[in-house]
């Protein structure tokens, strides 16, 4: 069974945060296209469609911590330290998508939508997802490594 959840939980990751992560960094370039030629509807619904992948994508991460908690429970490393930063890490990323960068693309693509508006700081949402991209590789590299861990799986 565990080999099934850590199967399932790596699966999730890959194809949940995989998107995020791609569509995310991709959102501040389209922004500053979008803003620079405000009559290109292409532009425009890049962005929608950038968003969009972030916000289902990021509802579908949540497979990752679901299967992470089952296989590290099967594993009886719920205790471990390289689990707990990983877990800490892995709420910051969640914070971090849910509480700047959503809804920072949220606003962005209501602004870049009306003429005349400001469509924000791309340099500020690129940063943000730079953070979250990097929380998400630090994460990945714990769960490989596992410092301590005596499992062997």
């Amino acid at each position: 069974m565990t080999k099934l959840l850590l199967s399932l939980h790596v699966l999730a990751a890959v194809l949940a945060i995989g998107p995020v992560t791609v569509a995310a960094s991709m959102f501040p370039k389209a922004l500053r296209h979008a803003h620079s030629d405000p009559g290109d509807r292409e532009a425009l619904t890049n962005l929608r469609l950038l968003h969009r992948i972030c916000r289902v994508y990021a509802a579908i991460g949540i497979a990752v911590p679901v299967f992470g908690f089952a296989t590290a429970g099967s594993l009886g490393v719920l205790g471990s330290g390289w689990l707990i930063t990983s877990i800490l890490l892995t709420a910051a990323a969640a914070a971090t998508l849910a509480l700047l960068i959503l809804p920072a693309q949220d606003r962005a693509l209501a602004a870049a939508q009306t003429p005349g508006s400001s469509p924000g700081s791309a340099g500020r949402l690129a940063m943000h997802t730079g953070v979250f991209n990097l929380l998400w590789a630090t994460v990945t590299v714990l769960m490989i490594i596992r410092p301590g861990s005596t499992t062997g799986a």
